[in-house]
Protein backbone atom coordinates (compact mmCIF):
# COMPACT_ATOMS: atom_id res chain seq x y z
CA UNK A 1 0.00 0.00 0.00
CA UNK A 2 1.61 3.65 -0.88
CA UNK A 3 0.81 6.19 1.14
CA UNK A 4 0.95 9.79 -0.13
CA UNK A 5 1.54 12.45 1.89
CA UNK A 6 -1.38 13.36 3.91
CA UNK A 7 -2.84 13.69 7.71
CA UNK A 8 -0.43 13.66 9.93
CA UNK A 9 2.38 11.27 8.91
CA UNK A 10 4.74 13.32 6.33
CA UNK A 11 6.57 10.48 4.50
CA UNK A 12 6.30 7.86 1.94
CA UNK A 13 5.80 4.56 2.96
CA UNK A 14 5.10 0.91 1.46
CA UNK A 15 2.96 -1.08 4.34
CA UNK A 16 2.07 -4.49 3.82
CA UNK A 17 -0.69 -5.38 5.90
CA UNK A 18 0.24 -8.31 8.42
CA UNK A 19 0.30 -9.67 12.09
CA UNK A 20 1.19 -7.54 14.98
CA UNK A 21 4.51 -8.44 16.28
CA UNK A 22 4.89 -10.63 19.09
CA UNK A 23 2.94 -9.92 21.92
CA UNK A 24 6.58 -10.06 24.29
CA UNK A 25 8.47 -7.92 22.02
CA UNK A 26 5.41 -5.15 23.12
CA UNK A 27 5.18 -5.95 26.52
CA UNK A 28 7.94 -3.69 27.49
CA UNK A 29 6.31 -0.20 25.10
CA UNK A 30 2.88 -1.38 25.89
CA UNK A 31 3.72 -0.91 29.96
CA UNK A 32 5.93 2.44 29.73
CA UNK A 33 2.41 3.56 27.13
CA UNK A 34 0.93 3.31 29.95
CA UNK A 35 3.23 5.08 32.52
CA UNK A 36 3.60 7.86 30.13
CA UNK A 37 0.28 8.24 29.58
CA UNK A 38 -0.64 9.07 32.83
CA UNK A 39 2.06 11.63 33.09
CA UNK A 40 0.40 12.95 29.66
CA UNK A 41 3.81 12.82 27.60
CA UNK A 42 1.87 10.87 24.77
CA UNK A 43 -1.88 11.41 25.15
CA UNK A 44 -4.45 12.92 22.91
CA UNK A 45 -6.53 16.45 23.96
CA UNK A 46 -8.92 18.18 21.48
CA UNK A 47 -7.58 21.61 22.82
CA UNK A 48 -3.80 20.85 21.81
CA UNK A 49 -2.32 20.05 18.12
CA UNK A 50 -5.68 20.63 16.29
CA UNK A 51 -6.89 17.12 18.38
CA UNK A 52 -4.10 14.96 16.85
CA UNK A 53 -2.20 12.28 19.28
CA UNK A 54 0.76 12.70 20.15
CA UNK A 55 4.50 10.75 21.10
CA UNK A 56 5.47 7.66 20.13
CA UNK A 57 7.65 4.82 21.23
CA UNK A 58 10.00 1.90 19.76
CA UNK A 59 12.30 -0.97 20.09
CA UNK A 60 14.88 -2.02 18.58
CA UNK A 61 14.20 -5.38 16.43
CA UNK A 62 16.90 -7.17 14.46
CA UNK A 63 17.72 -4.90 11.29
CA UNK A 64 14.27 -2.99 11.92
CA UNK A 65 12.39 -1.67 14.81
CA UNK A 66 8.74 -2.10 15.78
CA UNK A 67 7.18 1.42 16.82
CA UNK A 68 3.32 2.38 17.79
CA UNK A 69 1.08 2.47 14.74
CA UNK A 70 -0.13 6.19 13.69
CA UNK A 71 -2.56 8.15 16.23
CA UNK A 72 -2.92 5.30 18.62
CA UNK A 73 -1.42 7.87 21.64
CA UNK A 74 -4.92 8.58 22.73
CA UNK A 75 -5.63 5.68 23.94
CA UNK A 76 -5.23 4.95 27.75
CA UNK A 77 -3.52 1.67 26.81
CA UNK A 78 -2.70 -0.24 23.97
CA UNK A 79 -2.72 -3.87 22.62
CA UNK A 80 -0.43 -5.88 21.16
CA UNK A 81 -2.31 -4.76 17.49
CA UNK A 82 -1.42 -1.25 17.44
CA UNK A 83 2.49 -1.73 16.80
CA UNK A 84 3.81 -1.67 13.10
CA UNK A 85 7.32 -3.20 11.97
CA UNK A 86 9.43 -1.04 10.34
CA UNK A 87 11.85 -3.32 8.02
CA UNK A 88 13.94 -0.43 6.16
CA UNK A 89 14.06 2.93 5.26
CA UNK A 90 15.70 5.44 2.90
CA UNK A 91 15.79 9.02 4.91
CA UNK A 92 17.16 10.66 1.79
CA UNK A 93 13.91 9.53 0.25
CA UNK A 94 11.61 9.92 2.72
CA UNK A 95 10.71 6.98 2.46
CA UNK A 96 10.31 3.80 4.88
CA UNK A 97 8.74 -0.01 4.41
CA UNK A 98 6.66 -1.76 6.95
CA UNK A 99 4.33 -4.50 8.10
CA UNK A 100 1.61 -4.89 10.81
CA UNK A 101 -1.91 -4.31 11.53
CA UNK A 102 -1.48 -0.03 11.17
CA UNK A 103 0.32 2.24 9.62
CA UNK A 104 3.59 3.20 12.04
CA UNK A 105 4.00 6.35 13.71
CA UNK A 106 4.45 9.60 11.71
CA UNK A 107 7.80 10.31 13.55
CA UNK A 108 8.84 6.51 12.52
CA UNK A 109 12.00 8.29 10.13
CA UNK A 110 13.22 9.69 13.33
CA UNK A 111 13.18 6.73 15.43
CA UNK A 112 15.39 4.90 12.36
CA UNK A 113 17.59 7.78 12.01
CA UNK A 114 18.64 7.17 16.03
CA UNK A 115 18.74 3.76 15.53
CA UNK A 116 21.40 4.22 12.51
CA UNK A 117 23.66 6.53 14.56
CA UNK A 118 23.53 4.87 17.86
CA UNK A 119 24.11 1.37 17.91
CA UNK A 120 23.74 0.60 21.65
CA UNK A 121 20.50 2.64 21.24
CA UNK A 122 17.83 0.25 21.53
CA UNK A 123 14.85 2.07 22.60
CA UNK A 124 13.09 5.44 21.92
CA UNK A 125 10.51 7.16 23.79
CA UNK A 126 8.71 10.15 21.87
CA UNK A 127 6.50 12.73 24.31
CA UNK A 128 5.40 15.85 23.77
CA UNK A 129 5.73 18.36 27.04
CA UNK A 130 5.61 22.05 26.89
CA UNK A 131 7.59 21.54 29.90
CA UNK A 132 10.54 20.63 29.38
CA UNK A 133 10.53 21.66 25.79
CA UNK A 134 10.37 25.23 26.49
CA UNK A 135 13.12 25.18 29.34
CA UNK A 136 15.40 22.90 27.40
CA UNK A 137 17.98 25.49 27.71
CA UNK A 138 17.69 25.87 31.10
CA UNK A 139 17.60 22.09 31.80
CA UNK A 140 20.91 22.10 29.45
CA UNK A 141 19.32 20.04 26.89
CA UNK A 142 20.61 19.96 23.38
CA UNK A 143 17.90 21.06 20.63
CA UNK A 144 17.34 20.77 16.95
CA UNK A 145 17.54 22.95 14.34
CA UNK A 146 14.13 24.65 14.69
CA UNK A 147 13.66 25.08 11.01
CA UNK A 148 13.77 21.09 11.08
CA UNK A 149 9.43 19.84 10.79
CA UNK A 150 8.30 16.47 12.20
CA UNK A 151 8.42 13.83 10.59
CA UNK A 152 10.60 15.15 7.47
CA UNK A 153 13.94 14.13 6.45
CA UNK A 154 15.08 17.87 7.77
CA UNK A 155 14.55 16.40 11.13
CA UNK A 156 15.87 13.28 10.86
CA UNK A 157 19.29 14.91 10.21
CA UNK A 158 18.76 17.01 12.60
CA UNK A 159 18.74 14.56 15.36
CA UNK A 160 21.52 12.94 13.41
CA UNK A 161 23.72 16.39 14.01
CA UNK A 162 22.66 17.05 17.83
CA UNK A 163 23.40 12.96 18.38
CA UNK A 164 26.91 12.69 16.67
CA UNK A 165 27.71 16.70 18.76
CA UNK A 166 26.92 14.75 21.74
CA UNK A 167 29.27 11.71 20.48
CA UNK A 168 26.03 9.05 20.12
CA UNK A 169 25.40 8.43 23.89
CA UNK A 170 24.13 5.35 24.55
CA UNK A 171 21.24 7.21 26.21
CA UNK A 172 20.04 10.47 26.29
CA UNK A 173 17.50 13.61 25.80
CA UNK A 174 17.01 16.09 23.41
CA UNK A 175 14.38 18.49 22.50
CA UNK A 176 12.73 18.76 18.84
CA UNK A 177 13.35 22.56 17.89
CA UNK A 178 11.01 22.59 15.21
CA UNK A 179 8.49 20.51 16.77
CA UNK A 180 6.49 22.32 19.24
CA UNK A 181 6.60 20.46 22.64
CA UNK A 182 8.51 17.17 21.23
CA UNK A 183 11.38 15.64 22.73
CA UNK A 184 12.67 12.24 22.07
CA UNK A 185 14.86 9.96 24.66
CA UNK A 186 16.57 6.73 23.78
CA UNK A 187 18.35 4.16 25.68
CA UNK A 188 20.01 0.78 26.05
CA UNK A 189 17.01 -0.15 28.16
CA UNK A 190 13.80 1.02 28.13
CA UNK A 191 14.17 2.26 31.78
CA UNK A 192 16.82 4.47 30.83
CA UNK A 193 14.55 6.28 27.75
CA UNK A 194 11.69 6.22 30.79
CA UNK A 195 13.81 7.23 33.58
CA UNK A 196 15.73 10.30 31.47
CA UNK A 197 12.08 11.29 30.61
CA UNK A 198 10.67 11.34 34.12
CA UNK A 199 13.93 12.96 35.58
CA UNK A 200 13.63 15.87 32.80
CA UNK A 201 10.12 16.13 33.74
CA UNK A 202 10.85 16.63 37.73
CA UNK A 203 13.92 19.03 37.42
CA UNK A 204 11.61 21.42 34.57
CA UNK A 205 8.75 21.45 37.38
CA UNK A 206 11.37 22.26 40.04
CA UNK A 207 12.21 25.45 37.78
CA UNK A 208 8.77 26.59 38.54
Amino acid sequence: MKQPEEGVIKFRFDHEPGAAPDESTTAPLRAWFRILRRLELVGQDPARYQGAAWGNLSRRLGSGFVVTCSQTSGRRALEADHFATVEKWWPERNRLRSRGPCPPSSESLTHAMLYDEIPRANWVFHAHTPLIWRRAEALGLPVTDPAAEYGTPEMADAVRAVVAGLGRPSSGLLSMGGHEDGVLAWGGRAEEAGCRLMEALAAALACG
